[in-house]
């Protein structure tokens, strides 16, 4: 271990107790959809303290409404501010991004909970609450990491810019908006929960809403109608057919532990409105993944001809064609090199800090880095504390000891990417 990997431990170790308590303050801000004013004007004021340039803005305007990588289910965003913090280097070195977001998804039903969602309670080293694991545990180790080398008087080469973004959860309007106002690096990191594995790829996904058309009849005589319930369970198979045909084509080595990489998942069903009739109409609605590499436009027409493949099966759907709508969210997926030269420091720094080999594997879901890697040009890879089997879920937690051995990667990453500046 090198005299400055001791140096930036220790200083972990003494900052460890505040930060705690920092992380605590963050988890106690319900930061659901529409209600981040809070955290963001405490973080705000943090990275000012820090000494870091801070933009601070409640984004909206026809250039991010009318974006076609625009989605959200509102289109105003008061009480919704991004904030990015600037620490800037003395020039000559690489730059990095470190993104993460603030909103989290509503609690659910709190007698679910051993503790109050947004309580923060830490029991046997884990810190529990809504947004502990996604992924206010990962901002702190983003946020360590700067805020431990300005202790230590490390001046870095390159700019570390530091954004705590909003809308992440409904399809990455946040980010989006970052880009629109001119932020870029040569690369960044996102530190979404991976249990500190190392997410060089993550799969994007879809909402997408099917309409199942029958014709009503008494239920009586239900001969004489149509049901759309028989008929949406043709759509349910030939969904399932589609899932395995795609799935059948991933071959990435990345993707050999999940075993299905690519899923498509139907998730509302409705249908019927009485008893004694036949359904006329039933709703589907789901989520399609779309694989590293793949063009969102293919994936959509990949579902449009498996629908339309349905009239072969069944006459009825050549009258009456299934309807096909895309909708709501949709995370962008994203791909960088194994051999990008941030792969490549990434695992020696896990390696430093650990003291074991880092886990490589491709992210099950989407993040923002899709959208940093696609628009930005900026190369995005996903790692960072957290459980991941438990964002979105009750009893939500993180490791802290986590939280801190992250940001000692981290930091360590931050010096041998964007360059030591000379005494």
């Amino acid at each position: 271990m090198s005299n400055l990997q001791t140096r930036i431990r220790e200083q972990l170790q003494k900052e460890r107790e505040a930060a705690t308590l920092l992380l605590q303050e963050w988890v106690r801000h319900p930061s659901v959809q529409c209600e981040e004013l809070s955290i963001q004007e405490s973080i705000a004021k943090r990275l000012a303290a820090m000494g870091l340039e801070v933009d601070v803005w409640e984004m909206g305007g026809e250039e991010l409404l009318k974006h076609p990588y625009f989605v959200s289910p509102r289109s105003v965003f008061q009480n919704s501010p991004n904030v990015v913090g600037v620490w800037r280097g003395v020039g000559g070195g690489r730059s990095i991004i470190l993104n993460g977001h603030v909103d989290v998804v509503p609690a659910g039903d709190e007698a679910q909970w051993s503790h109050s969602p947004f309580s923060g309670e830490i029991v046997d080293g884990k810190l529990y609450g809504r947004g502990a694991t996604d992924m206010k545990g990962g901002n702190l180790s983003s946020l360590l990491a700067i805020q431990v080398l300005q202790a230590l008087n490390v001046r870095l080469k390159g700019d570390v810019i530091f954004q705590s973004v909003v809308e992440e959860e409904s399809g990455g309007a946040g980010t989006l908006a970052t880009i629109l106002r001119g932020y870029k690096a040569d690369a960044a990191l996102i530190p979404e929960p991976t249990n500190l594995k190392i997410f060089p790829k993550q799969q994007g996904s879809m909402w997408f809403r099917l309409t199942v058309k029958g014709r009503s009849a008494h239920g009586g005589t239900r001969y004489e109608g149509v049901s759309a319930i028989e008929k949406s369970m043709l759509v349910v198979q030939a969904i399932g057919r589609l899932e395995k045909e795609r799935n059948q084509r991933m071959t990435d080595p990345l993707y050999e532990k999940l075993p299905i990489p690519i899923p498509i998942n139907i998730g509302v069903i409705e249908g019927g409105k009485w008893p004694s009739s036949v359904a006329d109409l039933v709703k589907l609605e789901g989520r399609m993944g779309v694989a590293p590499g793949e063009q969102m436009t293919d994936a959509k027409a990949e579902m449009a001809a498996a629908l339309s493949r349905l009239s072969e099966e069944d006459p009825w759907f050549a009258e009456h064609p299934v309807e096909l709508e895309w909708f709501g969210a949709q995370w962008v997926p994203g791909s960088v090199a194994l051999d990008h030269p941030l792969m490549e420091i990434l695992q020696q720094q896990f390696v430093a800090t650990t003291g074991e080999k880092a886990v490589v594997e491709a992210s099950p879901w989407g993040t923002d880095g899709g959208l940093l890697t696609l628009l930005a040009d900026t190369p995005a890879i996903v790692v960072g504390p957290g459980v991941t089997s438990v964002a979105h879920y009750p009893d939500e937690y993180i490791e802290l000891d986590d939280v801190f051995r992250c940001a000692e990667i981290f930091a360590l990453t931050l010096i041998e990417w964007c360059g030591i500046a000379e005494e």
